[in-house]
């Protein structure tokens, strides 16, 4: 019996400073055959040159225009021939034995199952990651996945997944109309897709963290409107499988966090947020933040505590650059 292949997906842009630490990782995993397949989204630095300088070592390089972080990844998708898919962003890790260990599991079995493992953030060097359990540490229903991830801000990056070709293709492709939580709204259907999510300890990868300008850390209009078009896929997508107490719940919850982070901007997608939280049966998550926020809060409302953070935050961000 032919070794099953797994298609290595690498979406890159702008990331000289990391990608040739990336795709080392890929190429040093312990399961063969892999392929590995590098999408340059337009860079303006060296990452494709760099990207490039890895050909003779097996590795895939295509070039394209920007697009957006799931254009490249779509791009890379349609490109790949494994049976088994593992998305790598150019600035995390794999340990060596990652997908082996994730593999072995999956056919053990559990091929209509995805493949979560455990990950860890890092600033500079992923000596720095330290492995703590978390709730999604476990196999669990898609439906009891979900929910559990939404109503405690639980996650797993893209690279701590391995998901069967057979899933990824029912799950469909990126939606290149999103930038924040892209990764969120496409792995939500991956999770329901699946008959199971595979906890697999041992299988780690390494989530860097940090980056300035990341568009994970981005606060434009465009990234708030982004965000909010996954929580409504998002809660269409669940209510259609399960539309009950629990599922409701934690889709309310998802709106409710919503309010709390973006408030006082966007008011137009707070107002409908604050419709959805009623509609959906209401929220009991509190305003989370400071010690000195939450007293704030208690004592004038946390709208009223948000709009005083936001003044003392941008007074301290004009002195900072010396404009006060």
């Amino acid at each position: 019996m032919n070794q099953p292949l797994v298609s290595i997906l690498i979406p890159a842009y702008n990331a000289e400073r990391w990608i040739a630490e990336t795709i080392t990782s890929a190429i040093a995993q312990t399961w063969k055959p892999t392929e590995i397949i590098v999408v340059d989204d337009g860079s303006i630095d060296r990452t494709l040159a760099i990207a490039q300088s890895f050909i003779p070592q097996g590795i895939q390089v295509i070039a394209q225009a920007n697009r957006g972080a799931s254009a490249a990844r779509n791009r890379a998708l349609a490109a790949a021939q494994g049976d088994f898919i593992q998305y790598l962003d150019a600035d995390d890790l794999l340990a060596p034995n990652k997908i082996e260990t994730q593999l072995n599991l999956l056919l053990d079995g559990n091929l209509d199952c995805i493949a979560a493992g455990e990950w860890a953030r890092f600033y500079q060097h992923p000596d720095e990651a330290v492995f703590k359990p978390e709730p999604l540490w476990e196999d669990l229903h898609p439906i009891e996945w979900l929910i559990r991830a939404w109503e405690g801000q639980w996650m797993m990056h893209p690279a701590a997944w391995l998901v069967p070709r057979a899933i990824a293709q029912q799950a469909g492709s990126w939606n290149e109309s999103l930038s924040l939580n892209d990764d969120g709204e496409y792995f939500s259907r991956v999770v329901l897709a699946s008959c199971t999510v595979k906890f697999c300890w041992g299988a780690r990868s390494y989530y860097r963290s940090g980056i300035a300008h990341s568009l994970s850390g981005s606060t434009s209009d465009v990234a708030w409107r982004s965000l909010w078009r996954t929580l409504e896929l998002d809660r269409d997508r669940l209510l259609a499988v399960e539309d009950s107490d629990r599922t409701r719940r934690a889709c309310a919850t998802r709106f409710q966090r919503f309010i709390y982070e973006v408030y006082p901007a966007v008011p137009d997608l707070v107002e409908q947020a604050e419709e959805w939280v009623a509609q959906l049966g209401g929220s009991t998550l509190p305003p989370s933040g400071s010690p000195s926020y939450r007293l704030l809060s208690n004592l004038v409302g946390w709208k009223q505590a948000k709009q005083v953070q936001q003044w003392v935050n941008e007074r301290r961000d004009r002195r900072d650059v010396g404009v006060l």
